[in-house]
């Protein structure tokens, strides 16, 4: 690859507008695709299964498109990475725009996976494409840009929820006309943003010598398996440590997701979607708000933490900001006071902020640079296996241990997130120059 040249901070910016667009359509997915499901009748002990699209395209997808575009240079359309996120936002837009006409539970959940493979086939190459772009001393802010956008995307995708209510009222078919605004906007942001990024950012061009390996290098079917088979029996041992944290924070995460609504329904209004539709749909409103809150201070501490993984070390930032998470979920789902839910889950918008972002610098400068793209693959594997996990457990978990209660689901997340904090404490990074 050429030499990287040093970029300006709006030039960084620009490059990562794109994520915003994903982030809002990852923000209804887990704020407004499982209210709809209740309003399509599913049962609390079905969410988990419903949700199964989410892990098995990012499972399948990420990997497979990581190391394709390691092995890609199409410079009428954009280079190594801008193809797949571009193709990955169009499918993303359509699946948008289709899913309020939602006319059962199963066609809502067919769709989903349509949107999840977008998003997985969009978001995959971005995390290699600040790798690709960025020298070692400006990758921290690359990628807190994208933590930035998370929480911007997706504040205004749960904010949506909050005020479309008021400005859409009635329904549409089977489902709140509010559901179309904020799912038709999700699918203007999408490919818009990544328009955006793609017109405003040129990719760094192989070397002769690359450009010429990856024109003689055969490309079947299986190649991506194989390179993924490969990449995996020679990972680094960063990256395994980094799993076992990731294996009770992701999981958590998805408990969180799908519980969240029904637990603050429960816990300050007193309802659920059966008894009545109309204060639940208070309560998922609120929901938007106070999801919208935790990633309105996911994007205000995100270049903040960029200053104290620089100072102490990404490890000890990412500990500090699980324990917070924690604590948020653990307090969460014992409030009565619906204004008291924002401090409580501010300590989530500051763990938020870390995952999305500071993980990446524990393990990118363990990982060889021409396979930038299967590495940032395999991590997704490392968020997806636990939710996957977590769609087939939590059902029953749910119903057999924790009494179908969405309350004791948040709780068992914020101890999930107590021992992913622990096992952050025992991962070993190579010192770099961001330390």
């Amino acid at each position: 690859m050429s030499a990287k040249v040093k970029l300006s901070f709006w030039q960084i910016i620009n490059m990562n507008v794109g994520f915003f667009g994903i982030q809002y359509s990852f923000g209804l997915q887990q704020s407004a695709v499982n209210p709809i499901y209740d309003f399509l009748g599913a049962s609390p002990d079905e969410l988990p299964l419903l949700n199964l699209a989410g892990p098995l395209t990012g499972l399948l997808v990420q990997p497979i498109i990581g190391a394709l575009s390691d092995k890609t240079w199409l410079p009428k359309l954009g280079g190594r990475r801008k193809p797949y996120f571009f193709i990955g936002a169009i499918i993303c837009s359509i699946a948008l725009f289709l899913f309020p006409f939602s006319s059962s539970l199963w066609m809502a959940a067919g769709l989903l996976w349509i949107l999840d493979a977008g998003n997985n086939t969009a978001m995959e190459p971005y995390r290699a494409f600040v790798a690709d772009k960025l020298d070692e001393s400006q990758q921290p802010v690359g990628f807190q840009a994208q933590s930035f956008f998370t929480g911007f995307g997706q504040t205004l995708a749960n904010v949506s929820l909050f005020i479309f209510p008021m400005l859409f009222i009635g329904t549409t078919g089977k489902l709140p006309t509010w559901v179309f605004a904020s799912f038709i906007l999700g699918s203007v942001c999408s490919i818009g943003s990544v328009w955006w990024s793609s017109y405003t950012t040129k990719e760094i061009p192989p070397t002769d010598e690359e450009l010429q390996k990856i024109q003689s290098e055969k490309v079947s079917i299986f190649t991506p398996f194989i390179d993924i088979f490969f990449a995996i029996k020679e990972m680094p041992k960063v990256m395994w440590q980094l799993a076992l944290v990731y294996l009770f924070q992701w999981y958590a995460l998805f408990c969180y997701w799908q519980n969240s609504s029904k637990s603050i329904a429960l816990s300050v209004w007193d309802t659920t979607p059966q008894k009545n539709v109309k204060l639940y749909e208070e309560a998922v409103a609120w929901t938007g708000l106070v999801n919208g809150w935790y990633n309105i201070v996911t994007f205000l501490c995100a270049f903040g933490l960029v200053y104290f993984a620089k100072k102490y070390s990404p490890k000890l930032v990412h500990f500090g900001c699980l324990v917070l998470a924690a604590i948020g979920f653990l307090i969460f789902p014992h409030i009565e006071n619906k204004f008291l839910l924002f401090p409580a889950i501010t300590g989530f918008g500051i763990g938020w902020a870390s995952m999305m972002g500071i993980p990446y610098l524990m393990v990118v400068n363990n990982i060889p640079k021409e396979r930038y793209g299967v590495y940032m693959g395999i991590i997704n594997m490392m968020i997806v296996i636990p939710m996957f996990i977590q769609t087939i457990s939590f059902g029953y978990i749910m119903k057999h241990f924790l009494q179908n209660d969405p309350r004791q689901a948040i709780t068992f997340a914020g101890i999930l997130l107590v021992c992913a904090a622990l096992f952050t404490l025992f991962i070993s990074t190579k010192k770099s120059v961001n330390e």
